[in-house]
């Protein structure tokens, strides 16, 4: 492995170089994660790919600059430019997933992009949720605004050494309960943390948390995946988890919209196809070498 600064216009972006043999793919994370989010998995791909696991502006090692997505796309070209892979397949999860779409879109020539599990957000548009009445989801949705908003205030304050340690330690509670590697986990939130002037902050911070929230985009995917005109391959996770169970309801009819609207984009678009894998969101962690073939196996089948 290989870190590295590619300089995006006045943003470094910071890249892992898994090495490996072949086409380059680029690995997106999601929003809040870093790179360390394909570690187990990045290693899986070198067998056929050059693979680059990149931590998205904003987010782990990577500056912080205005977040638009454009100025994101700039920074792919910037990175597949300096490894001289001007048309890499893009893989991301989560937000990383919306952002392959998008690539792909301004890259006709991609030659393969794949979104696991990045299609909407939790809070999107109260007609993507199915078989919920309308008053209970418009409740729902307030009441889940209102914990995403408490999340972005507190991503604005500085953390005491107390505060951090503290949220290690539940972390790596959370993923011993789930069956996940605590350490790498661990390892991943730690590069979520930013110490500027010895105190400790969230990264990303509000700005770009804020940023994702109001865009139309981030809230739903599919009008992105619609413009896509090269393979592109969605994995959704079939099990839900991850929310309060308050939330249980509104994900269940946020999971029903989906199966509903991506029946009518796959219909209208054979080049773009769906696949499921029996995990939650947090696929990447749970299941990396069951995503790695899926990935492996569509990469394969687009050469």
């Amino acid at each position: 492995m290989n870190d590295v600064l590619v300089k995006s216009a006045a943003v470094e972006i910071a890249v892992r170089d898994h090495g490996g043999s072949g086409p380059a793919v680029l690995l997106l994370h999601g929003a809040g994660g870093n790179l360390l989010a394909w570690e187990h998995l990045a290693p899986l791909l070198t067998a056929t790919h050059r693979v680059l696991a990149v931590d998205l502006r904003g987010h782990g090692h990577s500056g912080d600059g205005p977040w638009n997505w454009d100025a994101v796309l700039d920074d792919l070209d910037a990175v597949a430019e300096h490894f001289a892979s001007p048309s890499p397949a893009v893989v991301g999860h989560s937000l990383g997933g919306m952002i392959a779409g998008m690539w792909a879109v301004r890259h006709p020539d991609c030659p393969a992009a794949m979104s696991l599990d990045g299609h909407r957000a939790a809070a999107t548009h109260p007609d993507n949720y199915v078989g919920m009445p309308t008053e209970q989801v418009h409740a729902q949705l307030a009441r889940l605004r209102e914990v995403f908003a408490t999340q972005t205030t507190a991503s604005g304050q500085p953390m005491s050494a107390e505060q951090v340690a503290a949220l290690l330690d539940q972390q790596a509670a959370f993923a011993t309960q789930l069956g996940i590697d605590a350490e790498h986990w661990v390892a991943m939130t730690q590069r979520g943390l930013s110490v500027h002037n010895g105190q400790t902050w969230p990264h990303p911070g509000p700005a770009v948390l804020e940023a994702l929230r109001d865009a139309s985009e981030f809230a739903d995917a599919l009008p992105i995946f619609q413009r896509i005109t090269g393979p592109f391959q969605l994995v959704r996770a079939t099990r839900l988890a991850g929310f309060p169970p308050e939330f249980t309801d509104l994900m269940q009819a946020l999971h029903a919209g989906l199966s509903r609207d991506l029946a009518a984009l796959t219909a209208k678009r054979p080049n773009v196809t769906v696949r499921e894998i029996d995990a939650s969101h947090g696929m990447l962690f749970e299941k990396p070498h069951q995503v790695a073939e899926i990935v492996q196996s569509f990469l394969s089948g687009t050469r």
